[in-house]
């Protein structure tokens, strides 16, 4: 009885200071017992109502896309380091490719100029470069499968998460997938222009060899086989 008196007292102060003014005074010659009770009410009226949180952000939809969300983050991460890597190991590539080129340039220009001792050191060591770029190669090609595989699972993440409803999660791995594949797509250019600067010094290192009298190293012409485009028709 008492709290329900309070909380009319407590509504009655804020909705008509006048009531809660006269209450007070009539309050004021009761018991202790009854101020107990009064304090009691007031310390329930200070209690704040919290609202229901609503059950929408729980929902299957949401969790959906929440987990889309982290998957295209975690591809995306595992692109960026494939890419960072192929990226690398196409540049080394790249870079072993010219070095060959210069070498094969320096041999066909010292071609009649070296007995055949010299021919042969020389030789050496564009068949070292050789083997070097062969090796910086298959590193490139290894790594360019795991780039693959990382490009085609950020693609399905992309999608998953069109699907599912997370259009900025998906705009932004789509975003992503783009600007590493045309960072990769520059680096490719520049090996497969090194890759045709080879093939023309090859081709000339072999016409020159075969116009020279000297005696080459053997295996010299015999490269012929393992390059296509060097071979005669």
């Amino acid at each position: 009885m008492f709290l329900l008196l309070n909380f009319a007292s407590c509504f009655s102060r804020r909705s008509f200071p006048v009531l809660a003014s006269v209450r007070q005074r009539g309050l004021a010659g009761r018991s202790g017992q009854w101020h107990q009770a009064v304090g009691l009410g007031v310390a329930l009226c200070a209690v704040p109502v919290v609202e229901q949180q609503s059950s929408g952000s729980l929902s299957n939809d949401a969790l959906i896309r929440r987990a889309v969300s982290l998957v295209t983050d975690s591809t995306a991460t595992l692109l960026s380091q494939t890419t960072y890597a192929l990226i690398e190991a196409l540049t080394e590539y790249t870079k072993a490719v010219y070095t060959l080129v210069s070498l094969y340039k320096q041999y066909s220009n010292l071609l009649g100029k070296m007995n055949s001792e010299e021919v042969d050191a020389v030789w050496q060591v564009v068949i070292g470069a050789r083997v070097d770029m062969t090796t910086k190669q298959q590193e490139y090609l290894r790594l360019e499968s795991s780039w693959m595989t990382a490009l085609r699972l950020s693609e399905m993440a992309a999608e998953a998460a069109y699907q599912s409803g997370a259009d900025q999660a998906s705009v932004t791995a789509r975003s992503h997938i783009q600007v590493l594949k045309s960072q990769v797509q520059e680096v490719r250019l520049l090996s497969q222009k090194a890759e045709t600067k080879l093939a023309e010094a090859q081709t000339d290192e072999l016409i020159k060899a075969r116009g020279e009298d000297s005696s080459l190293p053997q295996g010299v012409l015999g490269n012929s086989d393992d390059d296509p485009y060097l071979r005669e028709d």
